[in-house]
């Protein structure tokens, strides 16, 4: 029997010292509220800096904290369980965010950055009517956001729940508040400036921690991956979960597990694919880093840095996934407090013991923590930039009325993030994440793409999209199996889902293309031939980004 196999054989009653890991989790915490302080600390009273820390990283920095942004909680909790759970059909969530990135690079980003200044809106904005493509704009964003925030929050939730060996639902909604408030506080003390510097530290040890822990996997079968696929069925194979589903232990190698069986399975898959693929061109969060760094030259480094970054930690996610699957076992994860999502932190514990299993998940919680705050950044930015500034007071506001305002937002969408969390933290939270993916996709992908390169796209057009993919998007949700009807569900305990997908990126994408199209047509032009023709310059040549152009 080999190095893996023993490994597995230590079944302790609780994942670690609970005390241990609480005294790391503090440690991280305060090490990063520390920096979070003296890097905001008075540099934060203007709107440039409160929303892209003045532009003044490098591409290198700017890469690092990108790939912080990116690789959240579902990244490496939810991933990790999905595979080690699913196996073939888990690993697709990495393929999927993975392809997503590079359509995000190759499509928009480069033109949103030297078209916009803070926000999405901007790009958006540049040659139709502002008031109601802000206003769409910023609602879309509120909803991408407070998706995202909510998976983060449930990953908190079962993070800490599985240290602490916590299993009491009132307990572990506790644990969510308090990562909600702890979030309010990186984001009202660092601005993005703070929150980046976070976000690099974060990536650098999120990479690292996964990179032992792969090599330690690999150690223990010798280098043959076969071995460790093999030692992965075995464990299904005695497992209770196989028995009581009724399917083979080899299908973890198989594609179907999850997507298989019926033709709404398939067409989920398909749903979901799409979601992941177009999802990330329209998460704001992501396209607003591309706004820290002074000119494009340092946009295309910071790219170069966090497709290496993003590449590499998503390949990796095979090796812990099936390490997971092999040496913790699908009983033992779904009996862990967290679920799914306790895969990643029971797998540290075999590999390294107590004091590893509280330092990968201390930087896991770190994880969750740098990608919340940057969510309420982009969240604040939408609401004090677009709403506020352009719509609510006629770009007649002083940048001092913006931030305060972008902080309240902070402080009311926290709020509402905590409440979504504590309710979803027995979903898979890399599921969570995709259906911030499909709303993203929907809402604002084809607005961006068409008012990037179509010249006769006009404020009807854009106006229509937004909110098709919005509403669309969130009536197919409520109404679907990610909701209620299923034990999985929400609400598992009522059932109004009379929609069959649980993502809906099938139905909502295409429509809001669809009411893209129409409406341009429908719709009367807006005469703005002039600033058509110079966005289309300015997005693919970066001729006069670095003076941003109020109108």
């Amino acid at each position: 029997m080999n190095n893996l196999m023993l490994l597995a054989e230590n079944d302790p009653a609780q994942a670690g010292n609970p005390l241990l890991n609480i005294g790391v989790f503090v440690v991280f915490i305060v090490a990063t509220m520390t920096v979070v302080t003296r890097v905001g600390k008075g540099g934060n009273k203007g709107a440039s800096d409160f929303y892209t820390g003045g532009a003044q990283f490098s591409g290198t920095q700017n890469g690092l904290a990108i790939a912080g942004d990116y690789l959240s909680a579902a990244s490496f909790l939810g991933i990790v369980g999905a595979i080690a759970l699913n196996g073939y059909d888990g690993f697709l969530y990495s393929v999927g965010f993975f392809v997503a990135w590079l359509v995000a690079l190759l499509l928009v980003a480069e033109p949103l950055r030297n078209v916009g200044k803070f926000t999405m809106a901007d790009v958006l904005s540049f040659r139709l009517r502002q008031k109601p493509v802000r206003t769409a704009a910023a609602i879309s964003t509120l909803f991408v956001t407070l998706f995202y925030l909510v998976a983060q929050m449930a990953g908190a939730g079962s993070l800490v729940a599985v240290l602490l060996n916590i299993d009491e639902p009132v307990w572990q909604s506790v644990i969510v508040a308090i990562v909600g408030l702890i979030m309010i506080a990186y984001v009202l003390i660092g601005g993005m400036k703070g929150t980046t510097y976070v976000q690099m530290i974060k990536a650098v040890l999120l990479v690292a921690a996964v990179i032992i822990m792969t090599v330690i996997i690999l150690w223990g079968v010798k280098g043959n991956f076969s071995t460790l696929l093999q030692n992965a069925v075995d464990m299904h194979g005695k497992s209770a979960t196989a028995a009581e589903k009724g399917y083979e232990a080899r299908a973890i190698l198989e594609p179907g597990l999850k997507y298989g069986g019926d033709f709404t399975h398939k067409l989920d898959f398909v749903s979901l694919g799409l979601s992941l693929v177009l999802g990330v061109a329209g998460l704001p969060h992501v396209l607003m880093r591309f706004y820290t760094v002074p000119t494009a030259k340092e946009a295309r480094k910071s790219v170069t840095w966090a497709i290496v970054l993003i590449g590499g930690f998503y390949l990796l996610t095979l090796f812990l996934g099936y390490g997971a699957a092999a040496l913790v076992g699908p009983d033992r994860i779904l009996a862990a407090p967290g679920g799914a999502n306790s895969a990643a932190p029971l797998l540290a514990y075999e590999l390294g013991g107590s004091i590893f299993m509280a330092v990968v998940s201390a930087v896991a919680f770190a994880t969750v923590l740098a990608v919340v705050a940057g969510l309420a950044i982009t969240a604040s930015a939408s609401v004090g930039q677009d709403l506020y500034q352009a719509v609510i007071r006629n770009g007649q506001a002083t940048e001092a009325e913006q931030v305060r305002v972008s902080r309240i937002t902070v402080v009311v969408l926290g709020i509402a993030a905590i409440v979504l969390g504590i309710l979803a933290m027995k979903q898979n939270v890399a599921f969570l994440v995709s259906l911030a993916f499909a709303i993203a996709a929907a809402a604002n992908v084809p607005t961006i793409l068409m008012s990037l390169f179509w010249r006769r796209f006009n404020t009807s057009g854009a106006v229509a999209s937004m909110y098709t993919g919005v509403i669309l998007s969130l009536v197919l949700i409520a109404f679907s199996p990610a909701v209620s009807g299923v034990p999985t569900a929400m609400l598992p305990n009522v059932d109004f889902s009379w929609f069959p997908l649980t993502s809906p990126g099938l139905v909502a994408i295409p429509l809001a293309f669809l009411a893209g199209i129409v409406g341009t047509l429908v719709g009367k032009p807006d005469h703005k031939e002039d600033l058509a023709a110079e966005m289309e310059v300015r997005s693919l040549t970066g001729v006069g980004t670095e003076a941003a152009v109020d109108h």
